[in-house]
């Protein structure tokens, strides 16, 4: 049995070498490369800007926390969260039910302040007539000018505390003193309110900015009027530096900075924001856009060798500007870059050269 195995193994294997045998030259010869005709760059060095990168995020420059100015029951809220409201719009409202009561009392106390003014006066003329007759004496006289001038400082008391409870009725009612949209809700109907704590925050959707902190090496550079890149959810915009705080967080060690935004539609306060500061200059290689490519998910360019074979090779990409993009990884001075035609190249192609050096 096993040498029966062992003459069908030597069968199969002389009939594999004589099947490739007769197989035509062309078959088994080696595919020759294509050439592929493409725009080359040789890089080099070239003298470019250096940025420092700092997360910040966009803010309204006009925010208002409102919160009611007397204690007590929030009794309804008139607005909800990203609604547009105009000045003098109604908020919310506290229940008045306490400073109605107060409102009571200060006009009784009114009342009964000025009719005891009202006394006091006709007492006081009637003494001063027989004051001027020589009826009354002087002592009698100064009492009732004193009980005059008495009464009208408690009716002037009275009228204050009237006019203080009517406000604190007004302040009741909370509305908006600007034009904004209704950015939190911190409070809900029902709940306790009280002066100093917020039921709202109010913001300018018309003034908005971004604010970012960067080290005093950075700070040192930056002046108001600066320009800076800002990039918010994909959007490039240039902003303008509006202030510079030059106290230094004790934590972190770094400086508050403001940059003001062009009007653009879109834009929420709260938003993500990258800021890239110009902090100087360098030496580095860029290359034209058109070289960067996607191959399974790796960013790379083609780079030909000294016998015009295309290789492709993996790079680290920087800054992408005026349809330039910064290789800070993966090429070095002198190398033959393509620019044109490179989506049609593979591996091991080889290149006819239509380029010269990059500026």
């Amino acid at each position: 049995m096993n040498v029966q195995h062992r003459s069908m193994g030597k069968l199969a294997l002389i009939s594999l070498v004589l099947l490739s045998a007769c197989q035509p030259q062309d078959q088994v010869a080696e595919v020759k490369a294509r050439t592929v005709e493409a725009h080359v760059l040789t890089v080099n060095l070239t003298a470019m800007p250096v940025f420092d990168a700092t997360p910040g995020s966009v803010v309204s420059e006009q925010q208002v926390q409102l919160a009611s100015r007397i204690m007590g029951y929030i009794r309804d809220i008139h607005v909800h969260e990203g609604e547009a409201v105009k000045p003098g719009q109604l908020l919310f409202t506290i229940d008045p039910s306490d400073i109605q009561g107060q409102v009571v009392q200060a006009r009784a106390g009114h009342a009964q302040a000025e009719a005891a003014l009202g006394d006091a006066k006709s007492d006081f003329e009637r003494f001063s007539n027989l004051y001027k007759e020589e009826s009354v004496p002087k002592l009698q006289y100064d009492k009732m000018k004193l009980q005059y001038s008495i009464a009208q400082s408690q009716a002037r008391a009275a009228r204050a505390g009237l006019d203080m409870a009517e406000s604190q009725l007004r302040y009741a009612e909370v509305r908006a003193p600007i034009a904004g949209v209704v950015t939190k809700k911190m409070a809900s109907k029902g709940e306790l309110a009280a002066p100093g704590r917020p039921v709202l925050v109010l913001e300018n959707p018309g003034m908005l900015m971004v604010q970012t902190s960067v080290s005093s090496e950075t700070y040192a550079l930056l002046k108001p009027g600066d320009t800076a890149l800002v990039e918010i959810s994909g959007q490039a915009l240039e902003g303008k530096i509006t202030r510079l705080v030059p106290a230094a967080d004790a934590m972190s060690h770094t400086h508050l900075v403001k940059l003001n935004l062009p009007d653009v539609k879109g834009l929420a306060s709260g938003a993500f924001a990258r800021v890239r500061f110009n902090v100087g200059e360098g030496q580095g290689i860029a290359v034209p856009k058109s070289a960067i490519l996607q191959r399974a998910g790796i960013t790379g360019v083609f780079v030909v060798d000294g016998q015009g074979v295309a290789r492709y090779r993996m790079v680290r990409t920087g800054e992408d500007r005026n349809g330039t993009v910064e290789v800070s990884a993966g090429l070095s001075p002198g190398e033959k870059v393509v620019v044109g035609n490179a989506d049609k190249l593979s591996t091991g192609d080889l290149v006819k050269l239509t380029g010269s050096k990059a500026p």
